[in-house]
């Protein structure tokens, strides 16, 4: 996925933002005042230093390119073509040490541009600056990518397996399951999945040769999965419960996709991995939620108590456990434990919105509406970010 396509990739992009400069006839510099004239000889002769930079990238002269942006850059500080020239030239030629520095100058200069973001943190990556690289790539997913499918799904891709080696394993597939509709299915893609559904957080260089055929094999049912083609992903999963019917995860992942339209069979698959993984926190989360869904919050209350129990750090155990105790009449446990959701995950709108029903039925009307206006404040800046995931690109207007 790195090779995607990568001088393709930089080359389209890069056509945006070429900026030319208008050359002036000798006749019009020489009516000029002296100080002016200065001015415009320079003007004219940084214009004449890049072109001879494009040219020579044109030409696939790239060391003499790289040569000519630098003493562009030397002399006009602020050019963002010419920093994003040289980034992109050296991601080309692998010399990521090299292409993370110029990007960092270019995100200086532009701190509102996404695809500039996207790809310091790829540079990052490759550097293995695996806690910088995430951020950066996070921050320009948040800030659009612009409409090249290729450059978005390439970022989308590192974001997904930076995600599941921090064991943000459902962001994960969410951000890789981006990336599926915007590339074709491929073996890294199916790897990256099927890590992410397994629940091992392993970067995909570095899955086990043990795990390898069982974590295709998964990939291959989440590629489909994510990618709304069921046929293909009810194939793959009939064949992988065949070949590793007692793997750890394998039921669960299954259980996910029958959610939507078969929630017994889901449960069914559920249970099974519970009976596999006893301590499996997720399966139980799920069949507390389906039960709530289902108005059937008694059904569901073992299955929370139990993943709070298990997992007291993670805010969506109290989610679950605190709607279910607010469904079945017991509001002060459940106020009790969606705030302590809500300091878990001060950024969640779900946990505000159930907080605001059991302050509501409390009785608690300034505290319901505090809870109120902070879940429409949070859903608001969601909603906002999901519209920026690909959007237009960023004003790349070279400033001198």
């Amino acid at each position: 996925m790195r090779e995607l396509r990568k001088k393709t990739v930089i080359a389209k992009f890069g056509q945006g933002l070429l900026c030319g400069l208008m050359v002036l006839t000798v006749s019009t510099i020489i009516a000029q005042p002296a100080k002016r004239r200065s001015a415009t000889v320079a003007s004219s002769s940084f214009e004449q230093l890049t072109n001879r930079a494009a040219e020579a990238r044109q030409s696939e002269k790239l060391d003499d390119a790289i040569r000519l942006y630098q003493q562009a850059v030397k002399q006009r500080p602020k050019w963002l073509e010419g920093w994003w020239s040289l980034g992109t030239i050296y991601y080309q030629l692998d010399r990521y040490a090299e292409g993370r520095d110029a990007f960092k100058r270019l995100v200086l200069l532009e701190p509102k541009g996404g695809v500039g973001w996207a790809f310091l943190g790829l540079c990052e990556y490759q550097l293995k600056e695996y806690s910088n690289a995430l951020s950066h790539l996070l921050r320009g997913r948040e800030l659009g990518l612009g409409k090249e499918g290729e450059i978005a799904a390439v970022a989308f891709y590192h974001t997904g397996i930076l995600l599941n080696r921090t064991e943000q394993f459902e962001l994960a597939y969410a951000v890789l399951s981006q990336a599926a509709k915007l590339q074709g299915e491929s073996p890294a893609l199916f790897e990256a999945f099927g890590l992410a559904l397994l629940r091992l957080s392993f970067l995909p260089t570095e899955t086990p040769p043990s795990k390898r055929e069982v974590v295709l094999k998964t990939g291959r049912a989440g590629f489909y999965m994510a990618a709304e083609q069921r046929p293909q992903a009810i194939q793959e999963f009939s064949q992988l419960l065949a070949a590793f019917p007692n793997e750890m995860n394998v039921n669960y992942a299954y259980g996910i996709f029958l959610m939507r339209d078969s929630p017994d069979e889901a449960l069914l698959a559920f249970k099974k991995e519970l009976q596999l993984s006893p301590q499996h926190v997720f399966a139980r989360l799920q069949m507390a939620f389906e039960f709530l869904k289902r108005n059937e919050p008694a059904n569901g209350l073992t299955y929370a108590e139990e993943a709070v129990k298990l997992a007291p750090q993670l805010f969506a155990a109290h989610n679950a456990l605190g709607r279910i105790l607010l469904e079945t009449g017991q509001t002060e446990r459940a106020i009790k434990e969606l705030e302590i959701g809500a300091r878990q995950a001060p950024d969640s709108p779900e946990m505000y919105f159930a907080l605001a029903r059991a302050y509501s039925k409390a009785g608690r009307k300034t505290e319901a509406d505090r809870a109120r206006a902070e879940f429409m404040r949070l859903d608001k800046l969601r909603r906002a970010n999901k519209e920026n995931l690909v959007g237009d690109p960023p004003n790349e207007k070279a400033k001198t």
